[in-house]
């Protein structure tokens, strides 16, 4: 990796750090929110490096609210648990009420 995408991955585990407890965001929101609106996939892939980080990386979802990330926690259900946990209805991988629980950095960092 490459001292750019490291810090990359930094900046997307700090916007993720500040995801409210009992919401969601997506991959491509915060590619947006970081000027990045094309790298929603390397959001992803940090998403992936932040396990052992304390970033809350179940709270984000691809842009329909599905748990496209699930495969990267342990055990089977985790990602689900961890929602669940906070509230949020997760049926057939789907987030319930997505646009309720969807919190977008660029509007709630950018006042």
């Amino acid at each position: 990796m490459t001292e750019d995408s490291i810090s990359f991955f930094e900046r997307v585990h700090e916007v993720v750090r500040l995801v409210p407890y009992g919401r969601v965001t997506s991959y491509g929101a915060i590619a947006r929110y970081l000027g990045a609106a094309k790298s929603a996939r390397m959001v992803g892939y940090a998403m992936n490096a932040s396990h052992s980080k304390d970033v809350p990386a179940h709270r984000v979802v691809n842009r329909k609210g599905l748990l496209t990330g699930k495969h990267h926690f342990e055990g089977t259900n985790l990602m689900q648990q961890l929602l669940e946990s906070e509230g949020i209805v997760v049926i057939d991988n789907q987030i319930q009420d997505f646009k309720e629980v969807f919190w977008d950095p660029s509007e709630a960092l950018n006042p």
